[in-house]
């Protein structure tokens, strides 16, 4: 590996020059990651594979029937707008800073380095729960496939032998780990065969549930209903908050586009394209195979309903049998599967290029900034983003019966905290441009500050209902929700790192490395 020397200070003279066209406005820094490795349609599948799609929709199309009931489709609906109209602020802001460091970068730039610090911790924190998560539901389904080609129940059964889930797990996010290690370019072919297998399995899956509901198959099965998609139908503000925290939680993912973008040919304009064809893909994909399965076997609480709570965190692994059959059923394991071990793989994409940046602009210790001469990665942030996975997992495991569950919700805060705080972000920092047009007064302005409005509510309502025990997977710690110990514990815990690292890098926290005014240094070609 090399380490990145030279750090930026104010007032340091730009390397390279600016785009003719000033199509970079503030730059970024040159941080030695390979360009052009990917394009637009590869970064669409980048983002969609981040988000695991199969994975998110067995994991929480349940909990959700749970919370809202057959409204669950408008539950989506009111998840993936104020995740599109947060898309929005990214697009904008990565058009005059590409830069991997994508939240982090753009609030320090904003609301300077303490906010931007506390907005990157809570991207890398959330990014971790997700990769632990990942790793888990990767590990179940690698047994329960076995188990279907073996025709042995011993052989599925032993995942729930601790030891053997927990270092099977581990074995996984090793592997995962070292294809990211490998670089942009083997992370493309893989995905592009994984993404396109959980799509296909989608698709057959929505063609047959809906199939069975047209047969009454099922005695729950339940006729279509307008009314499905109406969001003011939810019995309760609460669980109408609950739900949108879970729906949230199956939008989250698409900005790694941008975290790509410095290896994105055409950084500017590529990556946030891509977002939005990502976004559009999942909200159909999620629309269509709820309310297939919602007319296939109801969202009730009992039998093959959605709402089961001995089904409800796996509903694919409840309904690939009865409603695909056995020999069919057996591609909808092989899809979350490949949507968790895919996404286990991309999703190391932002947290090693965020805590990269971080590290180039010193608000990290200078061995994260080291990037592999070869395979030019973020090496040493993604060695460590792949062990902190490993042990964060490990420890959840050994603790909580319910870690799934409870750091599921727990996740919905971070990332409401991250993705607000980068929609306030491009509104202030374009504030002076708001009333050039009506095209910035909007894109600029209005978009992000109602999205980061709505993610704002949503963290406080959250916030305040995760205090009750009842909330999640119903565990408490002295009296106190476990998701509300998990949730706020690990935003203190970046308050006393991001304290410690004022104490080792105070040029940072002084403003003097990037602000708005410093000049940033121009990605060279």
């Amino acid at each position: 590996m090399t380490q990145l020397d030279a750090r930026p200070r104010a007032g340091d003279t730009v390397r390279g020059s600016a785009p003719a066209d000033g199509g970079v406005r503030d730059g970024v820094r040159n941080k030695g990651l390979g360009g052009n490795s990917v394009g637009l349609m590869g970064s669409a599948v980048i983002g969609i594979s981040t988000v695991a799609p199969v994975y998110c929709l067995t994991s929480t199309l349940g909990s959700t029937a749970g919370e809202v009931g057959v409204q669950m489709p408008a539950v989506f609906l009111a998840g993936f707008l104020p995740m599109l109209l947060v898309a929005f602020a990214y697009r904008e802001l990565n058009k005059v800073m590409p830069d991997c460091g994508t939240s982090f970068t753009w609030t320090v730039k904003a609301f300077g380095p303490r906010v931007g610090w506390m907005c990157g911790w809570g991207l890398v924190i959330a990014t971790i729960i997700v990769l632990s998560n990942l790793a888990g539901v990767a590990t179940s389904y690698f047994w329960l496939l076995a188990g279907e080609i073996t025709g042995s129940g011993q052989v599925a059964a032993l995942d729930d032998n601790k030891a053997v889930h927990i270092l099977t797990c581990l074995a996984l996010i090793a592997a995962a780990t070292a294809i990211s290690y490998r670089g942009m370019t083997a992370t493309k072919g893989v995905q592009y065969a994984l993404v396109g297998l959980q799509l296909v399995v989608l698709a057959l899956f929505v063609a047959m549930a809906l199939q069975k509901a047209d047969s009454g198959d099922f005695a729950s099965s339940v006729d279509f209903s307008w009314s499905w998609l109406n969001p003011f139908a939810v019995q309760s503000f609460a669980a109408f908050t609950a739900g949108l925290s879970l729906s949230i939680f199956m939008f989250w993912g698409w900005d790694a586009c941008l975290t790509a973008n410095e290896e994105t040919t055409g950084s500017e304009k590529t990556p946030g394209r891509a977002a939005l064809i990502a976004m559009v893909v999942l909200v159909g994909s999620y629309l269509a195979t709820g309310i297939a399965a919602q007319m296939a076997v109801g969202s009730g609480g009992s039998g093959p309903g959605l709402a089961n709570p001995d089904t409800s965190d796996n509903v694919f692994a409840a309904l690939a049998g009865p409603v695909m059959g056995p020999g069919l059923g057996v591609l909808l394991f092989v899809a979350v599967l490949a949507s968790a071990a895919a996404s286990l793989q991309t999703t190391f994409i932002p947290v090693a290029r965020t805590v990269l940046a971080m590290s180039a602009y010193q608000a990290l210790p200078a061995s994260y900034a080291q990037v592999h001469p070869r395979f030019r990665t973020p090496g040493r942030a993604t060695v460590t983003a792949g062990v902190a996975t490993g042990v964060f997992y490990t420890v959840m495991t050994l603790v909580s019966e319910h870690v799934l569950v409870d750091t599921i919700y727990a996740l919905g805060l971070m990332i409401c905290f991250y993705y607000a705080l980068t929609a306030f972000a491009c509104a202030w920092y374009f504030r002076a441009e708001l009333t050039r047009s009506a095209r910035d007064l909007v894109f600029k302005g209005l978009f992000p500050v109602v999205g980061g409005i709505l993610l704002g509510a949503v963290f406080g309502k959250t916030l305040y209902d995760m205090w009750d025990p009842a909330y999640g997977s119903g565990s408490a710690v002295f009296g106190v929700g476990s998701v509300f110990v998990i949730g706020v514990g690990l935003l203190l815990l970046g308050l006393v790192l991001m304290t410690v690292m004022g104490r080792r890098s105070p040029a940072f926290f002084r403003g003097e490395v990037l602000t708005k005014e410093t000049p940033a240094l121009i990605v060279a070609d």
